[in-house]
């Protein structure tokens, strides 16, 4: 898109996080591409379109709730009806899926779970264009939350590709496999910490935090071949993954691990380090039908399998380098900055944005 013919407005809504992967990537594209944002934040999310009267902001040409921001949605939905122009909604999670399954808040015939499902749906339904990150987030957001199957257009997230470049694969000095996280059961952790035991002739590395570190970390506390690493400076992050020769993704079991394709994974393509994840039809098919992808898929929840996935990458004829070349070009085919700029430009021409 040519910037100097593309003057569109867009004002970004709510209390959101701009340096947060998908928001930072995503508005780094809109401002090379010639968008101008707004940015608004309300001191109270469900009065936000009240609060918006007394700023001297202009009208813009579409109002944007960034990811995670359910809470403003409403507010926002009712200051672009009174204006007349779209609002766009990228929530990259559902908060019901969350609150019910992954964090097992409320059973799904809940009371609070249903009223909390149809607060999404009334929301999900009321976007003039709504964002995915992949395709079956895209199909559940349509067929549970109740979203227009013409508003929904799949954006992939992509890795920052300022901090997130190809790392030399000279520094690898032995073989290690990485896993980094917050240690939430959607990424599986515990799956790690037992395949780390079956394989005693690798060594294993788990960094970062969260919930279930400590149970990791007990389960691992006699393997002599696993350690801990606490979370580095997020700038710190691609060399880290440049001193590793291969990564770990996700291995949870639940339906929404099923629909992720998990911020590690990019990066770590973008990194040029190949990756072990299980299988997941976020992907595209030609990779999962390809060996020489640099992404190797396993069932998810398997020790044996993640086990014997590192086994036979160690064992590999192919040299570091040519599997570390696979996992940059399969980053730059299908995950690039410029893949996410075409699918998100496309997105905004549904609207004439």
């Amino acid at each position: 898109m040519n910037p100097s013919r593309n003057t569109k407005n867009l004002l970004w809504w709510g209390r959101f996080d701009p340096d947060y992967s998908r928001n930072g990537i995503i508005r780094n594209i809109l401002k090379n591409s010639g968008y101008t944002l707004t940015d608004f934040r309300p001191a109270v999310s469900a009065l936000g379109n009240l609060e918006f009267r007394f700023t001297k902001t202009k009208r813009p040409d579409a109002v944007w709730v960034p990811a995670f921001r359910q809470r403003d949605f409403n507010a926002a939905r009712r200051y672009a009806d009174r204006e007349n122009i779209p609002i766009i909604f990228d929530p990259l999670i559902s908060a019901w899926d969350k609150a019910v399954y992954e964090r097992q808040k409320f059973l799904q015939d809940d009371r609070r779970a249903k009223k909390l499902l149809e607060k999404e749906q009334s929301m999900f339904s009321r976007a003039d264009l709504l964002l995915a990150d992949t395709p079956p987030h895209a199909g559940f957001f349509i067929e549970t939350l109740s979203a227009s199957p013409k508003t929904v257009h799949v954006v992939p997230v992509g890795a920052e590709e300022k901090l997130f470049s190809e790392q030399p694969h000279g520094n690898v000095q032995q073989v290690e496999v990485l896993f980094y996280g917050s240690f939430i059961s959607l990424q599986g952790p515990e799956v790690i910490t037992e395949a780390a035991r079956l394989v005693p002739e690798v060594q294993w590395t788990m960094l970062g935090n969260g919930p279930l570190f400590e149970t990791c970390r007990n389960r691992g506390r006699d393997t002599g071949n696993l350690r801990f690493e606490q979370w580095l400076p997020y700038d710190a992050l691609a060399p880290r993954i440049g001193r590793a020769s291969l990564l770990l993704g996700i291995f949870g079991t639940s339906l929404k691990a099923a629909r992720v394709i998990p911020n590690k994974v990019y990066q770590t393509l973008a990194c040029g380090r190949p990756v072990i994840t299980r299988y997941s039809e976020a992907y595209p098919e030609e990779l999962m039908n390809s060996p020489d992808c640099g992404i190797t898929f396993i069932p998810p929840g398997d020790p044996e399998a993640l086990a014997e996935a590192v086994r036979m990458s160690t064992l590999s004829q192919v040299p570091l380098a040519q599997r570390c070349h696979r996992a940059r070009t399969t980053y730059e085919r299908y995950f690039s900055e410029q893949s996410v700029k075409q699918a998100l430009i496309s997105a905004l021409s549904s609207l004439g944005l």
